[in-house]
């Protein structure tokens, strides 16, 4: 399955125009033959925007949630996009898979929010396990930093999922997650890691880039560099089948021993 991943911090602040941003990215991953596209977290709406983040959250299945199954639908090609939710009086840091037609597949809330800012603004999420089929793969769903728990991608990986999708918000100086971290998750899971950063200074942050699709062999296939990109690689069913039959760990594990862990 050919995958777009869209390295972008979209205009903060401003979701009409980040609306306007993925429908043009949509457009050129579809011409491009991608049957997937994954923007960065919280792409709606920018990231560094404080209170902004509760006054543009929105539910699930609110306006943008319907502009963007228009986009998905319009071209052809799912999308999983990063959104604040707002379900009651509670937001949360969420993303969002939409099908090629257009309907919701399924929906994430960010259970290990990071730093200061997130906790200010955010609930974590309480399923730590989201997925849902898309085109004979099993697609799962996290957000930033949620794959520095080596735990959590080994639920998933329990769980089936064949590619898990990580729009983040990756900060100046911790590149090293995006170079050396990512890949080595995909590796001790055996799955692909789809991992989507935000780019630039917003706010008093700076987004390093770097996003890339990881492979079950702990091999980059593409990598992004520190500026705006649509980056293209393939999923391969067949590779990840090849490398789970040759790759003990899930075999090998040894649960009964691992009890102190919780």
């Amino acid at each position: 399955m050919r995958t777009a991943l869209l390295q972008s911090s979209g205009h903060p602040g401003h979701v009409t125009e980040n609306l306007k941003a993925l429908d043009d990215a949509a457009a050129r991953a579809a011409a491009a033959g991608a049957e997937l596209l994954v923007t960065s977290e919280l792409f709606l709406t920018g990231y560094a925007i404080g209170d902004d983040l509760g006054r543009l959250a929105e539910p699930a299945d609110g306006d943008a949630a319907d502009a963007v199954a228009e986009t998905a639908a319009r071209h052809g090609l799912a999308v999983a996009y990063g959104y604040p939710e707002r379900a009651g009086d509670t937001v949360y840091n969420s993303v969002q898979l939409v099908a090629p037609d257009g309907a919701r597949l399924a929906n994430y809330r960010k259970t290990h929010l990071y730093g200061c800012f997130e906790h200010d603004h955010f609930t974590p999420g309480e399923n730590p396990v989201v997925q849902a089929e898309l085109n004979g793969l099993t697609v799962g769903l996290m957000i930033c930093y949620d794959v520095e728990f080596p735990e959590n991608v080994r639920a998933h990986a329990l769980a089936g999922t064949d590619l898990l999708l990580v729009p983040t918000a990756q900060l100046h100086p911790y590149q090293f997650v995006a170079e050396s971290v990512v890949p080595v998750r995909a590796f001790e899971s055996q799955l692909y890691i789809a991992y989507v950063n935000r780019v630039g200074p917003e706010g008093a942050f700076e987004f390093v880039g770097l996003s890339t699709l990881a492979g079950p062999d702990g091999v980059a296939r593409a990598r992004a560099g520190r500026g705006e990109e649509l980056l293209l690689a393939d999923v391969d069913p067949v590779l990840l089948a090849a490398s789970r039959e040759d790759n003990p760990y899930l075999r090998d594990r040894r649960p009964r021993l691992y009890g102190s862990l919780v």
